[in-house]
Protein backbone atom coordinates (compact mmCIF):
# COMPACT_ATOMS: atom_id res chain seq x y z
CA UNK A 1 0.00 0.00 0.00
CA UNK A 2 1.31 3.28 -0.66
CA UNK A 3 0.36 6.69 0.70
CA UNK A 4 1.05 9.89 0.30
CA UNK A 5 1.75 12.18 3.64
CA UNK A 6 2.96 15.68 3.56
CA UNK A 7 5.94 16.62 5.15
CA UNK A 8 5.38 19.96 8.22
CA UNK A 9 8.33 21.29 10.77
CA UNK A 10 8.36 21.14 14.43
CA UNK A 11 10.46 23.12 15.93
CA UNK A 12 13.86 22.62 14.50
CA UNK A 13 12.84 18.77 13.09
CA UNK A 14 10.68 17.89 10.26
CA UNK A 15 7.90 15.95 11.05
CA UNK A 16 4.99 13.75 8.89
CA UNK A 17 1.64 12.09 9.98
CA UNK A 18 1.24 8.57 9.80
CA UNK A 19 -2.04 8.31 8.17
CA UNK A 20 -4.36 5.79 10.13
CA UNK A 21 -3.65 3.00 7.80
CA UNK A 22 0.02 2.68 8.54
CA UNK A 23 -1.03 2.81 12.62
CA UNK A 24 0.98 0.90 14.73
CA UNK A 25 1.02 -0.24 18.62
CA UNK A 26 3.04 1.78 20.90
CA UNK A 27 5.22 5.39 20.74
CA UNK A 28 8.78 3.90 19.74
CA UNK A 29 10.28 3.80 16.23
CA UNK A 30 13.77 3.40 14.76
CA UNK A 31 14.68 5.12 12.23
CA UNK A 32 16.83 3.60 8.98
CA UNK A 33 17.99 5.75 5.96
CA UNK A 34 19.22 3.27 3.01
CA UNK A 35 20.10 5.55 0.00
CA UNK A 36 17.10 7.59 -0.21
CA UNK A 37 14.79 5.94 1.60
CA UNK A 38 14.14 6.46 5.26
CA UNK A 39 12.45 3.03 6.83
CA UNK A 40 10.57 3.47 10.27
CA UNK A 41 9.81 0.58 11.92
CA UNK A 42 7.71 0.46 15.11
CA UNK A 43 9.56 -0.83 17.97
CA UNK A 44 8.02 -4.39 20.03
CA UNK A 45 7.05 -2.81 23.53
CA UNK A 46 9.37 -4.87 26.09
CA UNK A 47 7.53 -7.57 28.26
CA UNK A 48 8.02 -7.54 31.85
CA UNK A 49 8.72 -10.30 33.71
CA UNK A 50 5.22 -10.80 35.47
CA UNK A 51 4.02 -10.95 32.03
CA UNK A 52 6.65 -13.26 30.22
CA UNK A 53 5.76 -15.57 33.43
CA UNK A 54 2.11 -15.69 32.89
CA UNK A 55 2.82 -16.92 28.63
CA UNK A 56 4.95 -20.07 29.65
CA UNK A 57 3.44 -23.42 30.11
CA UNK A 58 3.98 -24.49 34.00
CA UNK A 59 6.75 -26.86 35.09
CA UNK A 60 5.96 -30.79 35.51
CA UNK A 61 9.16 -31.80 36.38
CA UNK A 62 10.59 -31.90 40.37
CA UNK A 63 13.73 -29.35 41.03
CA UNK A 64 16.69 -30.99 41.26
CA UNK A 65 18.49 -31.06 44.25
CA UNK A 66 21.14 -28.70 44.24
CA UNK A 67 22.41 -29.50 47.87
CA UNK A 68 22.84 -33.51 46.41
CA UNK A 69 26.53 -35.03 46.98
CA UNK A 70 27.69 -32.04 48.69
CA UNK A 71 29.62 -32.31 52.51
CA UNK A 72 27.56 -30.25 55.14
CA UNK A 73 28.49 -26.58 56.21
CA UNK A 74 30.61 -25.47 58.53
CA UNK A 75 29.27 -23.57 61.13
CA UNK A 76 30.33 -20.18 61.60
CA UNK A 77 30.45 -17.77 64.54
CA UNK A 78 29.92 -13.84 63.97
Amino acid sequence: MVKHAKVFRNGRNRAIRIPVEFDFPGDDVTITKQGRRIIIEPVEPKMDLLEWLKTIEPWDEEFPDIDEGLLPPDDVEL
